[in-house]
């Protein structure tokens, strides 16, 4: 409701009835008597209400109300006055029901019209009144159907009204009022304890206390405040001493107890490295009174040219003249005796060596496909390729066994001719006649010692028809000479010493070479007739450094561009065959590792140490604070040295001038960030 006038108000109401009422009004559905203004028939168009008049002036209102409804055609009607308890509604009921007496049902029904706007006279004293324009508010939808009934003589329909206006709507608090917690109580049961009362009781008149039980409590020596503290003080202290003492000897012990096993793992380590020295002299020993690899040789001739060396200076030194040369004459003498041993032995090793080798040419023949999983676990298939390979190698093993009954040389000589017989050719029929011919000799009772012949020969062709791939397909990959002749063509050069065509792995290539020279053979041969160096401790440490890279994964190359012939200057002419830190000389102690493990080996980024020691450098994140200004220094003239020696070779170069831009940008950038920090 809003002000209209200074002598009126205006009021507004709807149309038609809603879902919500206002409070003024009752919320129950009352059916009342077809009106213009209370209800209708089913049609909605004239069924109105008035809402709930509301005074600006609620003081005066607390007492009574009139309401004076103006007849819709011409002028009003004064109103009887209306209780507290009474409603616009019964009144509006009282006026409609006055107007049924005066016209005819079906008249209002049809001429009615609601207007817009309606004039209400309302009693604001006992003999005052205050006219109120009321506004009909009319909806754009249909009344919601609230229930009713139907009169069964008449045939007419009552329908439940509702309120024309709408309640009053609460402010959103933006809390939820209405929620499950809020409709439950959450009970909680704690136990507590309450207070216990006492009391004692004393011997009075007419009350006996029996004094048995007591105890006689006698007042100690009063002491201080100061005094306590002090007590506290000097107990705290002798807590402390006590404490301190036991973790001292708690401290002590445990040292002693880490200095007990260092002690004792630097003697196990003193041990364990005695043993290795002991081994490996032993072993050095062994190869050289047994020689049976090219290693080993090689060793035995370098002793043999050191103690010519030694000799030839004796002599030098302590004889002259005609006593001298037939010193020399002697020492020559000597000298070519053992050369000749060392022959023999070689001799002896190259047999030995070409039976192992033919059994690891078999043995790889014989081996099955195997593969790595995707959990890690090798698995393993034999092809029918590696099983023929198994039977031959079985053959073959068996045919070359020395000291066996006759019987069973029959029975394997018996399982050779079948298997060779498979194929026909010459090979196969000299070897089936051989057979033959040794089967006769040995039931003649023919000795042992004059069938040796024979059977070498039968082992020799039995190889040969193993190493024809038509008979053992799996020996086709091992061989060197290649089946196809057009190979041949490929990667094969010719040794100017030899005077062989050999295959490209035969020549040893120097980083510094520029031409193919001689092969390895002669390359060997040339060694142990002339200088007699021994290579063999170069190898291992560069096969040493070739493993360390190959673990980086950074695609190192350097390393394996560098030959025997070059790591040994590298080793004697620059890092004068010892440690950089500790001066140890035992080449078979010393390593080769990188100078700045960020980088890729090279000779100019590499550092001579032993074991110990590298395990201990490469753990370092920052070599300028490791090591002392002078010691980094020499290491840097080192680099520089090994640079200039192999920007020689055409190899090397590249990878110099790489190294180099790398460095600039790195200085740069050191430069760049210093300045960057000021």
């Amino acid at each position: 409701m809003e002000d209209a006038s200074d002598s009126g108000f205006e009021v507004v109401t709807s149309e038609g009835s809603g879902a919500e009422q206002s409070p003024a009004f009752s919320q129950e559905k009352a059916p009342v008597s077809t009106s213009p203004e209370i209800t209708s028939p089913v049609n909605n168009e004239n069924y109105c209400t008035l809402s709930e008049i509301r005074n600006s002036e609620r003081e005066e209102q607390t007492s009574q109300n009139s309401v004076l409804t103006e007849n819709t055609a011409n002028g009003t009607e004064t109103a009887s006055m209306i209780e507290d308890n009474e409603t616009l509604r019964k009144t509006d009921e009282t006026v409609q029901s006055e107007n049924l007496e005066r016209f005819p049902r079906e008249v209002i029904q049809q001429d009615y019209h609601m207007p817009d706007v309606i004039t209400v006279r309302v009693q604001t004293d006992s003999d005052s009144f205050q006219e109120v324009v009321v506004k009909i508010e009319r909806r754009t939808y249909n009344k919601p159907f609230l229930g009713g009934f139907r009169n069964m003589s008449t045939g007419v329909e009552f329908h439940n009204a509702g309120s024309q206006t709408k309640p009053k709507r609460r402010p959103d608090k933006g809390i939820q009022l209405f929620c499950k917690e809020t409709q439950t109580v959450v009970e909680k049961n704690k136990q507590q304890q309450t207070r216990s009362t006492t009391s004692t009781q004393m011997t009075k008149i007419g009350l006996y206390v029996s004094n048995m039980t007591d105890k006689l409590i006698t007042p100690g020596k009063y002491f201080t405040a100061e005094e306590y503290h002090k007590r506290r003080l000097e107990a705290v202290i002798v807590l402390q001493k006590y404490f301190r003492r036991w973790h001292a000897i708690n401290l002590a012990q445990n040292l002693m107890e880490q200095k007990r096993l260092r002690l004792a793992r630097e003697a196990q380590e003193e041990l364990q490295k005695k043993r290795e020295k002991e081994e490996k002299l032993r072993r050095e020993y062994e190869k050289k009174l047994n020689p049976k690899t090219k290693e080993d040789f090689e060793l035995l001739y370098h002793d043999l040219e050191l103690w010519m060396q030694e000799e030839t200076a004796r002599i030098n030194r302590t004889l002259s003249g005609a006593e001298r040369k037939a010193a020399l004459c002697a020492l020559l003498e000597e000298e070519t005796e053992l050369i000749a041993c060392i022959g023999m032995h070689k001799l002896n090793a190259n047999v030995e060596n070409q039976q192992k080798a033919i059994l690891q040419l078999l043995g790889k023949c014989a081996q099955p496909r195997r593969w790595k999983a995707f959990d890690g676990k090798i698995t393993e298939m034999d092809t029918q390729n590696t099983l023929r390979g198994k039977e031959l190698l079985e053959i073959y093993r068996s045919i070359s066994t020395k000291d066996i009954p006759k019987d069973e040389r029959t029975s394997v000589l018996l399982t050779l001719k079948c298997t060779v017989k498979e194929h026909e050719c010459k090979l196969t029929q000299e070897i089936v006649s051989l057979i033959d011919r040794e089967i006769d000799l040995m039931s003649r009772e023919v000795k042992e010692c004059n069938l040796e012949g024979l059977r070498k020969r039968i082992c020799t062709l039995f190889l040969q028809y193993i190493k024809i791939p038509e008979c053992n397909p799996e020996v086709a990959g091992f061989l060197k000479v290649p089946q196809n002749p057009l190979k041949l063509y490929k990667n094969v050069y010719f040794c100017h010493s030899c005077e062989n065509y050999l295959p490209s792995t035969e020549f040893p290539i120097p980083a510094n070479s520029r031409t193919i020279g001689r092969c390895r053979s002669c390359y060997q041969l040339d060694n142990e007739a002339r200088k007699r160096e021994a290579y063999f401790k170069y190898r291992l440490i560069l096969e040493n450094l070739r493993k360390s890279e190959v673990d980086y994964q950074d695609d190192t190359k350097i390393v394996f561009l560098v030959q025997l012939p070059d790591m040994q200057y590298l080793i004697e002419n620059i890092w004068n065959s010892q440690s950089a830190l500790s001066a140890c000389s035992d080449l078979y102690e010393l390593v080769m590792i990188r100078w700045d493990k960020q980088h890729e080996w090279s000779p100019w980024n590499t550092i001579l140490l032993t074991k110990e020691e590298a395990d201990a450098h490469l753990k370092l994140c920052n070599l300028q604070k490791a090591y002392e200004a002078p010691f980094i220094y020499k290491i840097k003239q080192k680099h520089i040295w090994a640079q200039n020696y192999f920007a020689q070779f055409p190899a090397m170069s590249s990878f110099l001038h790489r190294s180099n831009n790398q460095a600039n940008a790195n200085s740069c950038k050191k430069h760049n960030s210093s300045k960057l920090k000021k």
